[in-house]
């Protein structure tokens, strides 16, 4: 016979959930009253964990927001790069040029839908908080790191647009997408997401592909 089922959640289930629950709180609270005013014991009261754990799990809100901005960027809390993701697969195996532009704006609607909220709380403070300064700088360079990733894709097809070299490629899809693009799209102009998706995609087309575009 076999021996009782145990169904109770494992040591490592535990922390994990409760990392959880402390970064969704974080999050909640970043966009509710903004990031310099929320406090780490704010955010454990909201997360229903002693301030203490806050600070055993993150050590400071700095890399509290990183985990926020990370979990946003691809959805869950998984331990998987942003790159490594599924749909990114689908996009390096993709032999068409304006086909890969398209799923990258695909994907890059979905991440900045989550993203964007709190880059837009975040970015005024940045200046007055070196330790969130030297987030914002970590943050962009991931982002710069993925459009270089898109730019090789573009150039391995031999579709980038003559004279434009890789970097200078990754430097304007980044300029063309950014989030702050983004914020200004879906909120001062009330464009849905769906429409800054179109206009980026044929955005970045424009500016990087040549007769294939």
């Amino acid at each position: 016979m076999s021996g009782p089922v145990n169904d109770r959640p494992s040591r490592a289930e535990k922390t994990r959930l409760t990392r959880r629950r402390i970064v969704a709180a974080a999050a909640d609270l970043f966009l509710d009253q903004g990031y310099g005013t929320t406090t780490l014991d704010q955010v454990g009261a909201r997360a229903g964990v002693a301030v203490q754990t806050v600070y055993f799990h993150f050590g400071n809100k700095a890399t509290l927001l990183k985990e926020a901005l990370d979990v946003a960027a691809v959805g869950d809390d998984e331990p998987v790069a942003l790159l490594d993701r599924p749909w990114l697969e689908e996009l390096a195996a993709e032999p068409d040029p304006v086909r890969v532009i398209e799923l990258w704006t695909n994907g890059g609607r979905e991440i900045m839908g989550r993203v964007a909220p709190l880059l837009a709380v975040v970015r005024g403070t940045v200046g007055a908080d070196p330790d969130l300064a030297a987030q914002w700088d970590v943050n962009e360079g991931q982002r710069r790191a993925a459009f270089r990733a898109l730019a090789g894709l573009l150039a391995d097809r031999a579709a980038l647009r003559p004279g434009l070299t890789v970097e200078d490629a990754a430097d304007l899809a980044f300029l063309i997408t950014s989030a702050e693009n983004y914020i200004v799209a879906t909120g001062t102009l009330g464009w849905s997401p769906e429409r800054w998706r179109s206009t980026t995609a044929t955005l970045l087309a424009r500016a990087l592909l040549g007769e294939t575009a």
